[in-house]
């Protein structure tokens, strides 16, 4: 399956960018949610990182996985994923799930969500002076779509393949964002 990535950059004020600017040249940090942090965001974190660390972006990117439910905290990702995921040659069986807490809006600069509940879910923790600016992941990478990742938990094989192709969409994506807010760019394609 082929996805098109449809993200170009847009112009904001330079005293809304710069200080953007300022806090990407130190490092970036993403931090990747699902329902349960044992299928989506850990496929998400284990393709994302491997094309990030294949890059010249390598050390330069913090990148993590949560779920906003509680249920797994401390399990490894579903076997599911992690087949899938070694299908592909990524090892994510080393990954534990944690919940989202309140202080990631603090200690991230991104959070990105695989669907819009989530997204829901995670605005409503935002505290006052959050930092984290948040958004849908599909969206913020520029794959045109519905921009929901959807949670191959009840599915099978070719459901978890088809979240796995629409995360190495997003990697491309991401990639590209990133060299452009590092470059200069200012970050608003999505909206807080």
């Amino acid at each position: 399956m082929l996805f098109r990535l449809a993200w170009t950059p847009r112009k904001t004020s330079p005293a809304r960018s710069h200080g953007w600017r300022r806090k990407v040249r130190e490092r970036f940090r993403i931090l990747v949610v699902c329902l349960g942090n044992i299928c989506r965001s850990p496929m998400a974190e284990g393709v994302l990182r491997a094309r990030i660390d294949a890059s010249h972006l390598a050390g330069q990117v913090d990148l993590d996985s949560a779920g906003t439910g509680d249920w797994h905290v401390g399990q490894p990702p579903d076997r599911r994923a992690i087949a899938k995921a070694r299908d592909h040659g990524l090892d994510i069986s080393a990954l534990r799930a944690r919940q989202f807490r309140v202080d990631d809006h603090h200690d991230f600069d991104w959070i990105l969500c695989a669907d819009r509940t989530n997204l829901r879910d995670v605005r409503r923790l935002a505290p006052d002076g959050a930092r984290a600016r948040t958004g849908l992941l599909m969206e913020w990478a520029g794959v045109e779509g519905d921009g929901e990742i959807p949670d191959p938990y009840t599915g099978g094989e070719a459901q978890f393949e088809h979240v796995h192709g629409l995360l190495d969409a997003a990697a491309t994506g991401l990639l590209a964002r990133i060299e452009h807010e590092r470059a200069g760019g200012d970050g608003t394609q999505t909206s807080d």
